[in-house]
């Protein structure tokens, strides 16, 4: 439950729309509420500004909806990440105004679209076209958070003219997730190129000495640039998250 919600069920309650008792049992499940197989965090909103997001691996389809289901009774937009085609056509099937985003895995339900929230403009960047992925999941997230964001996907350092191609765009952005595999550089390259944190995102994208991420991993990690800062392998959506976080600071 977000504060607006939270708001009109304490204004109504105040102008004798609403009973006492229709309101307590509204809020019964502010904290959290147990359906067995989840714990939902209803009071999530309210501490950090953004709904539980259903992380979609290894869940089924029904506990999938099921948790959607009582997410929705409060809840104006949801989130599933990591979640394949097969998983997805019974989910949107029961919700017909989902939106499956294949590329990202993600599915999206707005009941109502998140209010511009951030400062400035997100960009996300990838290195190569087969990372793009992973930098749509940031991107979707940091879109559904309320931000505006932008995209400019294989520029990566093998053609580095490609990336100082879009340099009016990177000097712009007010935070910018950099995506890359294989070697991993370029996130120092692009926050060397600016004051602005740079949250660079580590793919599992790579041949074999890349042991499925750890080699842009650790070279993230090592950059030279001060304004680097890394999420997990493959994370997208954390990405997403604290850019945004960053963005409406």
């Amino acid at each position: 439950m977000d504060k607006e919600s939270l708001l009109q069920i304490l204004s109504n309650v105040a102008a004798g729309k609403t009973s006492v008792e229709e309101a307590a049992k509204t809020l019964k499940n502010l904290s959290f509420e147990d359906i067995n197989y989840a714990h939902i965090d209803h009071h999530r909103s309210l501490r950090k500004g953004f709904p539980e997001v259903i992380f979609g691996q290894e869940k089924t389809s029904d506990q999938i909806i099921g948790i959607m289901e009582k997410m929705l009774h409060q809840e104006n937009i949801v989130l599933v990440t990591r979640i394949d085609q097969n998983q997805s056509g019974k989910v949107v099937s029961h919700f017909p105004e989902a939106v499956y985003h294949q590329d990202a895995r993600m599915v999206i339900l707005e009941k109502k679209k998140m209010p511009i929230q951030g400062k400035g403009t997100i960009l996300v960047l990838s290195a190569g076209t087969s990372d793009i992925p992973i930098a749509k999941e940031a991107y979707l997230t940091a879109e559904a958070m309320g931000n505006r964001v932008e995209s400019v996907f294989d520029v990566g350092v093998a053609g580095i003219h490609r990336l100082l191609d879009h340099q009016t765009m990177i000097d712009k952005a007010s935070v910018l997730i950099v995506v890359a595999g294989m070697e991993g550089a370029l996130p120092s390259v692009v926050a060397g190129m600016v004051s602005r944190p740079v949250i660079a995102v580590p793919t599992s994208v790579g041949y074999g000495v890349s042991l499925g991420g750890l080699t842009a991993l650790f070279a993230m990690l090592n950059s030279c640039s001060s304004n680097v800062a890394v999420v997990n392998i493959d994370n997208g959506f954390g990405a997403g998250y604290v850019a945004s976080v960053i963005n409406r600071s």
